[in-house]
Order: C-alpha cells, then sequence, then structure tokens
C-alpha cells in the first residue's frame, strides 16, 4: 500500500468497472456510476469497492435512492453488523442505527467529537455505511482522518516512545458522561473499559496505525522507571503524552471533508480512520441512518 493517495487513479480515471475521483492527496474518495443494491448481489462489484476502500480508506456516493434491506445488505458482506447500547437499531432491520437530529435537539445538544467508532469494545467497529435520509441546506459535513498518515508522520522520538504503549478505552467517561450514576455503572458493567495498543496493524493492509482517540482515557503501562523519575511525573507525562497524540486527528493534511445531499453514503474502514459530524446546523434537521460492522481486535 502507498503512504499517500500519489499513485492513486488520476481524478476521472476508470478503476476496472468504477469511476474513482479522489478527493484529497491523504485520504478519500467518490465512486460513480454504480448502486450499492447491485453491490449487495454482486460479488465481483462489492470485491472491487473493497480494493477501493482498504486503498482510499473511506468511499463516498451520491444518489443512492437504496432501501433499508439494501442498506443493510450491502453492509453485511463486509461482515455481521453491531447494535449500539445507547442509540439502539432499527427493530425491522438489526444493527441499522437511526442518528436523527431535529428541533428537538437543543443547540448546545453534545454531538461528536474526533473519534473511532466503538473502541470501547473489546472488538471495536471494523467499519460502518452511513447514508443521508435528510440534510440540512447547509452545514452538517462529516469529516474523516488518516490515522496511518497521522501515525507515519509521527517524529521517530515519539515512535519511539509510544512503541509497546496501551490505553484504556471508555464508553462509562463517553456516552456515560451525561447518564445518572446508577446508570452509568450499569453501562460500565456491560461494557468494561477495553484495553488496546496506542499503535495497531491493519489486519488486512499491515499498515501501522495510530490508535487513540476521544474514547481513550490514560495509558495503562506507562508508569515505568523508564518514563517516570518520580510518582508526580506519572500524571503530567502520561496525559500530555495521550493529548498529543490524540490531537494529530485535527491536523487538515490527514483529512477529508464531505458535504451531504439527501441519498448520499459513506463508506469506511474504522480501523485506520477517525471521522467527526460538525454541529453546526442547528435548527435544521439532520437524519442518518448508518450500519456499523462487528471488527476484530486490535494487535
Amino acid at each position: 500500500m502507498p503512504d499517500t493517495l500519489s499513485s492513486a487513479p488520476r481524478l476521472g480515471a476508470r478503476y476496472t468497472s468504477i469511476d474513482v475521483e479522489p478527493l484529497t492527496c491523504t485520504i478519500g474518495a467518490e465512486l460513480h456510476g454504480l448502486s450499492l443494491a447491485d453491490a449487495a448481489r454482486d460479488d465481483d462489484l462489492f470485491a472491487e469497492i473493497k480494493s477501493l476502500l482498504l486503498q482510499y480508506k473511506v468511499l463516498f456516493l451520491r444518489d443512492q435512492d437504496i432501501s433499508r434491506a439494501d442498506h443493510v445488505a450491502f453492509a453485511s458482506r463486509f461482515g455481521p453488523l453491531e447494535d449500539h447500547p445507547v442509540a439502539g437499531s432499527d427493530p425491522d432491520h438489526p444493527g441499522l442505527v437511526r442518528i436523527y437530529k431535529d428541533l428537538d435537539s437543543p443547540p448546545e445538544h453534545y454531538e461528536n467529537a474526533l473519534h473511532t467508532d466503538g473502541t470501547w469494545r473489546v472488538n471495536p467497529s471494523m467499519g460502518a455505511v452511513l447514508r443521508c435520509v435528510e440534510s440540512p441546506p447547509v452545514g452538517g459535513d462529516t469529516i474523516w482522518v488518516n490515522m496511518v498518515d497521522a501515525y507515519r508522520r509521527l517524529p521517530d522520538h515519539i515512535k519511539t516512545r509510544i512503541e509497546g504503549l496501551r490505553a484504556r478505552h471508555s464508553i462509562e467517561a463517553t456516552f456515560g458522561a451525561v447518564m445518572p450514576e446508577e446508570q452509568r455503572h450499569a453501562l460500565k458493567e456491560r461494557f468494561p473499559d477495553a484495553e488496546h495498543p496506542v499503535v495497531r496493524t491493519h489486519p488486512e493492509t499491515g499498515e501501522e496505525i495510530l490508535f487513540v482517540n476521544a474514547f481513550a482515557t490514560h495509558f495503562v503501562n506507562y508508569h515505568t522507571p523508564e518514563n517516570v523519575r518520580f510518582g508526580q511525573d506519572y500524571a503530567p507525562g502520561a496525559s500530555h503524552l495521550l493529548t498529543y497524540l490524540i490531537s494529530q486527528a485535527a491536523i487538515p493534511e490527514y483529512q477529508v471533508r464531505w458535504r451531504w445531499t439527501p441519498n448520499s453514503v459513506a463508506i469506511w474502514d474504522n480501523r485506520s480512520t477517525q471521522h467527526y459530524a460538525v454541529q453546526d446546523y442547528w435548527p435544521a434537521v439532520r437524519k442518518m441512518e448508518r450500519a456499523g460492522i462487528v471488527g476484530d481486535r486490535p494487535f
């Protein structure tokens, strides 16, 4: 796999049977001339899309007027779908989560942070297929980040410092933060904090990925004689490093930004990316439906 997308097909070029339009030099491509309903039933077409996903990390399509059944069928080609313990899923289409923001969502309502889906799970999501049902006339974009490049471009001395480090990821400290104490504790009992490597390896491409995000609370193996002279060094040393690593996702050179229209779709590899839903559109309405795919345990 190339370090950047400089070797990707040029703008408007043909990639076998699909028109591929790279959107940045680092991440993302828009696909033209196909229906995901067809890809759900066509092995060769699906294989082509999956290959492109591994290369570009997030793919975009417009004019996908497909049914919920087709949406679920396509996403299921990647693997089993997962429910969400807070958002739930469509009762008729398990695994399809409705993310609806409307006039009942106040302007100060917390929506998002740069994150990788489900790292509070032992097996975080492999990826997701997100379709726009209704979009604001302007605003409500989503940003994706290439965390392979975020790791590759770290200074060498930082790569040395984080080699072998592991971090805890918590649903209690994020989704659970707004819940009453008893409910928050029950959520943590159901989903205990997960521990993952700070740098994971992509199971299909072999790429190294910076794997900390808004769900990461602390390192679990930082407090060693090599890192800490005295106990008081522990908190600032570890927290400053974690904050620095998490901040890498905010660098524009690693990002692509997508403007939604009804029936547009994003497909992303959750293992190698982070994303952020921009909260700038209230009181306009934004309705999205997402099928999340069960992933593997990071290593």
